[in-house]
């Protein structure tokens, strides 16, 4: 089947289709760099896709260099030594390549390039992001190589403070990547694992995008469609990795789903965010963990919607419980935990993390104000695996 290329230009300027990378040299030089550096993680550092993005590049006479310093949750630590790279080469952009975690510290680094305040002083905080130079920070192309977390379209990046143990939001609308490449044939390597990892983790930002409170038609739609797309093509790309097909719609489905939650997110992030901080866990296998108990917290709330989702995926049941039901049948499909205990996750840290979590951004857009004591019962009942 042959793939349809595409030149979008929402929610910034997108080139989507295979081969796409081919053209990155030329994306290079028309976003004014001469020397970037390419931020990505020591496992993608040394695989083909890397090695041949860089040797494109420099064969075209950009001065380009890579920085893979990068941990599964990028760390401040990670960012200030990448900022160090950027300084030091004279870099003047940045190419984030790589999974959720290498496009969020790219975006990252290059905000702060040429910054004379601390990372946490651009903390997502009342008005906190006027205190950015936008002169000091340099261009972002991102190229994603999986299919979950959409940061290549997102004006945030999400770092572990490694001093209080917690995750904080980095915000400037300036982050927004000015090229993003969505180029499946990048994607097609990805284990099964993390396939599915991430396509959940792309479900989740869909999912409680179209479920949060507020209006906002136009991010409801996009999160209706991407839904659909993943409830097609995510078992296709699980199943059979080399699916070039399934690839480029859970690409595009991820992208929607950073898109729409411009709308809010809910409880699934906002207990993901403190246990990756505290367990160094990977967020999309989190919130696919999380899912389940999570609509069923919400689910007198969330009535409505589930049931015009469970119409528009054309379930057997359709109700919020179809929802649930295809959401335990998706992680049972594709061998995710059912409890936060089987992947080592206990409740001794249930006081703490319940704070955390109904401190946390995400939780102020949740159907539900749950508050710190049902938050305790959430991860609790995901700990014990407990469907109430």
């Amino acid at each position: 089947m042959s793939l349809p290329n595409g030149d979008w230009n929402y929610p910034t300027a997108i080139k989507a289709g295979p081969g796409r990378i081919d053209a990155l040299p030329q994306y290079c030089r028309a976003a004014g760099m001469t020397a970037p550096l390419l931020v990505t993680d020591p496992g993608l550092s040394k695989q083909p896709m890397v090695l041949r993005a860089i040797e494109a590049c420099r064969a075209t006479g950009l001065r380009v260099a890579c920085f893979d310093g990068i941990k599964g949750n990028p760390t401040s630590g990670n960012v200030a030594d990448g900022v160090a790279v950027l300084r030091d080469g004279r870099h003047d952009g940045v190419i984030a390549f790589g999974g959720g975690s290498a496009l969020d510290a790219g975006k990252a680094i290059a905000l702060m390039a040429h910054q004379t305040g601390a990372l946490w002083d651009y903390e997502d905080v009342g008005t906190q992001f006027e205190r950015v130079d936008v002169a000091a920070m340099v261009p972002v192309i991102a190229v994603p190589t999986t299919s979950g977390t959409g940061s290549e379209v997102g004006r945030a990046s999400v770092i572990t403070d490694e001093t209080a143990h917690r995750k904080r939001f980095i915000f400037h609308p300036k982050m927004l990547p000015g090229l993003v490449i969505l180029d499946p044939e990048l994607t097609v390597g990805l284990p099964v694992h993390l396939t599915a990892a991430t396509g959940m983790d792309a479900l989740s930002h869909n999912l409680e995008a179209y479920c949060a409170p507020g209006f906002h038609p136009m991010a409801s739609g996009i999160a209706l469609e991407a839904m659909r797309l993943i409830s097609l093509y995510l078992p296709r790309a699980v199943e059979n990795g080399q699916d070039l097909e399934a690839r480029y719609y859970m690409l595009v489905a991820s992208a929607m789903g950073a898109t729409a939650f411009q709308r809010g997110l809910g409880a699934m992030h906002a207990l993901a965010h403190p246990l990756g901080a505290r367990y160094d866990a990977h967020h999309g296998l989190l919130n696919a963990i999380l899912m389940p108990y999570v609509l069923q917290a919400n689910r007198e709330a969330i009535e409505a919607p589930l049931s015009r989702l469970a119409r528009h995926l054309r379930l057997p049941d359709e109700s919020s419980q179809g929802v649930i039901d295809w959401v335990l049948d998706l992680r049972r499909r594709f061998g995710i935990a059912h409890t936060l205990a089987e992947i080592d996750i206990h409740a001794d840290a249930a006081a703490v993390v319940s704070e955390e979590a109904a401190a946390d951004p995400s939780a102020a857009s949740n159907p539900v104000d749950l508050g710190a004591a049902r938050y305790r019962t959430l991860f609790e009942d995901a700990v014990h695996g407990r469907m109430q």
